[in-house]
């Protein structure tokens, strides 16, 4: 039903990432390299004019044609300025793109994934990977990526000019140029790896942040607040020593790449210095580069090692980039199971239908069985509760049912292969209540309007009075009544009677339900039981719970155990 998904190196990832915004990426690089041009020609021109005022001093020349040369010079001293912003519009736009296309992609496997997302990490860990190690990208992709072209082009084109006056000179530059290179790869693995520890660190942080908001009312009942406050300032150092020792690598690489670059220019001053002053051992008494020549690659040194250097201050970003992909790669290399023939779509419009299960079964990483051939038929209207041992299977054949994870054998419902619907279709027929109903932060009208956008509030009311909460909310703002982070301002059972209502709009042809009661109290789980039994009277309905009790309406259940499915009498 799905093949494994083959394992992309990060930098690879990175590229597929970047090929729809390479032309903004190849827009800020044409910028660059005409701003690198005008930069030439800017130097050439100073050059030019600081030896025509030497002739002018020594007496050597009259005062002509200078003034083309201080337009010239204007332009460029201009214009320089503006090719470098539009550089880095550009370079932020393929960003924000790139960005903006990763989380949507991420956010697309998290639906795709459903309630196995949950074998990624936790809720805090997950939103930490979409927001956080997103936005890690950003430098690599407006800074590094454009300049990783330019330390090599500019550097180039510089040495083609400066070859034109001095060989020598050239081929010095060209020499010392890989010593940046070297030493930026050299101390950036190093920082690559400090990034990917840090991203793991920041991801279990806000997974324990979260769960120490969600829990502080409990925290606070108990009298944990004061311990809470503890890990989380200690977490809270620990990353900030790591982040210091990652601070350490970056401003070691830049230090490194300072040191070489600038023992790099004062060798080749050194070179035109002494030649000017006739001094080189190999020709005494001869000048083998004019003071013009001299003065222009004095003034062009730097620029050639400025790519580099850049470059290396960068490489920071790069290592960042690697490291936040590679902790995002396992959820981008989920197997997510995807319908095969999606050409079949039977319309069903709420109507009930049966579901059929043969030789039915769910596999894990390595081959693990999560559940052992089944073979099942529920029929149209039929009510079954689903019981058995940790580890039966019994999530993951509801996760087989809503479309979610791959299976082998066979399910069918109204006598088509599960792999023959759209998935979205699919969904659409089905009602879902877990242990965490999905309730917002909001209005309790909102988070009804989830289920059905275009009810009224009569209709609202409707199914709140039919799941037993319309009394206690009409006490209050009825259905403004504002709700917190998971529903906070309902008790546990109140939000599976939310949960409840929201089924009821949406008006499905099969309910399932995994371990509704999961977290009440006996009285409170046998009255919500009592009331599903209730509202489902006339529908498909699938449960899976550990209890029984408030559930004697059910017309059959089945017993999974680990090696086999055993169907039992209600």
């Amino acid at each position: 039903m799905s093949g494994a998904t083959d394992a992309i190196d990060p930098g690879q990832r990175l590229n597929r990432c970047l090929a729809p915004q390479r032309w903004w990426l190849r827009g800020a690089t044409l910028l660059a390299l005409v701003g690198a041009v005008l930069l030439i020609a800017q130097s050439w021109l100073l050059a030019a004019l600081f030896h025509h005022w030497l002739l002018l001093w020594q007496g050597r020349a009259s005062l002509g044609h200078p003034s083309a040369w201080l337009a010239g010079l204007a332009v460029c001293m201009v214009l320089c300025p503006f090719l470098h912003a539009g550089r880095e519009g550009l370079s932020r736009q393929a960003s924000r793109h790139a960005r903006v296309a990763l989380r949507g992609q991420l956010l697309t496997q998290l639906g795709r994934l459903g309630p196995i997302r949950r074998q990624f990490g936790s809720d805090g860990a997950l939103a930490t990977q979409v927001l956080e190690q997103v936005d890690a990208l950003d430098g690599y992709i407006s800074r590094y990526r454009v300049q990783s072209l330019l330390a090599v082009l500019v550097p180039c084109l510089i040495a083609v000019v400066v070859a034109v006056h001095s060989p020598l000179a050239a081929g010095l530059m060209l020499m010392t140029a890989p010593l940046v290179p070297l030493f930026m790869i050299l101390v950036g693995r190093a920082a690559a790896g400090a990034s990917q520890r840090q991203f793991t660190a920041l991801a279990r942080m806000g997974g324990r942040f979260l769960d120490l908001v969600r829990g502080m009312a409990t925290l606070q009942r108990m009298g944990a607040t004061d311990q809470a406050e503890a890990k989380v300032a200690q977490a809270s150092d620990a990353y900030r020593g790591r982040t210091m020792r990652v601070l350490r690598l970056a401003f070691l690489s830049s230090a490194v790449l300072e040191f070489f670059a600038a023992l790099a220019i004062a060798l080749v001053a050194l070179y035109l210095g002494l030649g000017l002053l006739g001094l080189l051992p190999w020709a005494k008494a001869d000048v083998p580069v004019p003071y013009q020549g001299a003065l222009f690659i004095l003034l062009l040194a730097p620029e050639f090692y400025a790519p580099l250097r850049q470059l290396g201050s960068d490489y920071h970003a790069r290592a960042e980039a690697i490291g936040a992909m590679q902790a995002l790669s396992p959820l981008l290399e989920a197997d997510t199971w995807q319908p095969q023939g999606a050409s079949i779509s039977p319309a069903l419009s709420g109507e009930l239908f049966a579901v059929e299960c043969r030789e039915l079964s769910v596999s894990g990483e390595g081959g693990r069985l999560r559940l052992a051939p089944l073979n099942l038929t529920l029929a149209e209207g039929e009510r079954l509760l689903v019981q058995g041992e940790s580890g039966a299977g019994k999530s993951s054949l509801l996760q087989a049912l809503l479309g979610f994870t791959a299976y082998q054998g066979s399910l069918k419902a109204k006598g088509c292969e599960l792999s023959h619907w759209p998935r979205d279709a699919w969904q659409g027929q089905l009602g879902y209540l877990s242990q965490q109903p999905p309730i917002q932060s909001g209005s309790i009208a909102a988070n009804l309007r989830l289920a059905a956008p275009g009810k009224s509030d009569a209709e609202l009311i409707e199914v709140l009075t039919l799941v037993g909460l319309w009394p206690i909310l009409v006490r209050g703002n009825g259905l403004a009544t504002p709700l917190g982070e998971r529903g906070q301002g309902l008790s546990g059972g109140q939000l599976q009677r939310l949960g409840l209502a929201q089924l009821l709009l949406r008006d499905a042809a099969l309910w399932l339900f995994d371990e509704p009661t999961a977290h009440l109290d006996p009285d409170a789980a046998r009255q919500l039981n009592t009331l599903i039994g209730q509202l489902s009277r006339g529908r498909s309905v699938i449960i899976v719970s550990h209890e029984s009790a408030g559930l004697e309406w059910v017309d059959r259940h089945i017993v999974l155990s680990s090696q086999e499915a055993m169907a039992c009498c209600g």
